[in-house]
């Protein structure tokens, strides 16, 4: 199978529509910027960044209420019983546009456990400053809908790197990854002053108040540049020890989206749209 590619005299995108809508390598001036994707993956985990839709990750055993519904979601990570991400990186894409240096991608989903019908789209555009992706989401529906949207990109990470980005707090989670305690202020690494990715334990926590930016730099090279709408107030952060990535995700809701406190989550009325974009910018 041939893979739509973007290319720029700088930057090289290559896609992978059938794994989850994702990107499967993106690199600039010849380095990689998100880890490349092995060759003949079939799974979104494997990728360089895929689209989290219609909500960003887990929902505590599938289970919530939306509007006197009572809903239940089936897992979709082999045996780990909360689901997460939505549908999107889970199912195939279509590509309904593509020239040298942009490309769209959508997904429509029929009413399942998730019972509300959508239409999914990322737009990409590659230029030789880097590249932008915008992930909508609009209710086909008939009901109203709820609604998060978020990206997952897999930064292939440089010896020495660092993140700085202004964030004001932190979840804390369990065992299951799923929220328990918010704790304000710097937790483990103070991202705002800038601190290394690597770690001797797990990190897989969202980050609150973020202010739209982040930084990742390594002593030598250049740095990326992460940039989001403003309705992505939280920022994931997943980095598992001895990893060769570092995943710093834009969302526009926190973990456990259905559950007490400003969570993030929009109600969509039929017709009604909603969007994010990242941009990830070389300097």
């Amino acid at each position: 199978m041939t893979r739509p590619v973007l290319a720029t005299a700088r930057a090289r995108v290559e896609l992978l529509p059938e794994v989850g809508g994702s990107i499967g390598r993106f690199v600039f001036d010849g380095r990689d910027v998100l880890r490349p994707t092995p060759e003949g993956a079939t799974d979104a985990l494997n990728v360089g960044c895929f689209p989290l839709v219609p909500f960003c990750n887990r929902i505590p055993n599938g289970r919530f209420a939306f509007q006197g519904r009572d809903i239940a979601l089936a897992p979709n990570l082999g045996g780990h019983p909360h689901p997460l991400h939505g549908q999107g990186w889970r199912a195939a894409w279509t590509v309904t546009g593509l020239s040298d240096t942009r490309a769209v991608l959508t997904y429509d989903h029929a009413p399942s456990d998730w019972p509300w019908a959508y239409r999914a789209e990322q737009i990409l555009v590659l230029s030789d400053d880097g590249l932008r992706i915008e992930l909508s989401v609009t209710n086909t529906g008939t009901d109203t809908m709820p609604a998060g949207l978020g990206l997952h990109p897999y930064f292939a990470a440089r010896p020495g790197e660092a993140l700085r980005m202004d964030v004001d707090g932190v979840w804390m989670v369990d065992a299951d990854v799923l929220p328990t305690a918010h704790h304000q202020g710097p937790w483990m690494r103070d991202w705002t002053v800038g601190a290394p990715t690597a770690t001797d334990s797990l990190i897989d926590n969202c980050w609150t108040g973020f202010g739209g930016k982040a930084v990742l730099s390594a002593p030598e090279g250049t740095s990326t540049i992460i940039e989001a709408s403003d309705n992505c107030r939280w920022a994931h952060v997943y980095s598992p020890p001895g990893a060769d990535f570092v995943c710093v995700e834009p969302t526009s809701s926190r973990p456990d989206p259905f559950g007490e406190g400003d969570t993030g989550i929009v109600a969509l009325a039929p017709g009604e749209k909603a969007s994010v974009w990242m941009t990830l910018t070389i300097a």
